[in-house]
């Protein structure tokens, strides 16, 4: 869920092998469907920007890939930004003041943290944490300089794990190395 500068909320969610989408900023519910290419919108995030324009990270199960979907032109458009194997899952969306996408999300064949990023030219896509089973439940904010700051759960030994790009590379850390902890993280 994402709220607006006029207190409306936003919600992207998974109906009926679709990706939908639902807001209040008229005052009631309106709901619309927003990629029906088959089981897509799993996994959503969604970030606004300053105007109310959404913008949306899904997995599309169909094709194994992470999507993206925005209504920043005024019609929605989607496309696919990771395609590589099954990559998508529990994926997490930030906005920069530029409207740039940050994308945290699992890439379940390489078993791999994932970054994907629009802020140059084209899609970046780079493996964060490729520590074996490493990437599930992210979470992702940025800090006044445009740095990723990621929060996930290493499967493999059950730890809670945060990521960072500030110093200029990814530098991971355990938070809590207690025993199956960390999933659900926010």
């Amino acid at each position: 869920i994402a709220v607006d500068t006029s207190d409306k909320a936003h919600i992207s969610y998974y109906a009926h092998g679709n990706l939908a989408y639902a807001n209040n900023t008229s005052g009631s519910w309106v709901k619309r469907e927003i990629d029906n290419g088959g089981r897509v919108g799993q996994y959503t995030s969604i970030a606004l920007n300053t105007s109310g324009k959404a913008y949306i990270s899904y997995f599309d199960a169909t094709n194994t890939a992470l999507k993206y979907a925005t209504n920043a032109s005024g019609s929605w458009v989607r496309i696919k930004v990771d395609k590589g194997g099954d990559v998508g899952r529990h994926t997490s969306l930030a906005l920069d003041t530029a409207n740039k996408a940050y994308i945290s999300y699992y890439d379940a064949t390489n078993r791999d943290l994932k970054y994907a990023t629009n802020a140059s030219v084209s899609w970046k896509i780079t493996a964060v944490d490729s520590n074996g089973k490493a990437g599930k439940y992210t979470s992702i904010a940025l800090d006044t300089s445009n740095k990723a700051h990621i929060s996930y759960y290493d499967v493999a030994n059950g730890d809670l794990r945060y990521a960072t790009n500030t110093s200029g590379s990814w530098v991971i850390t355990t938070v809590d190395s207690s025993g199956n902890t960390g999933e659900y993280t926010s």
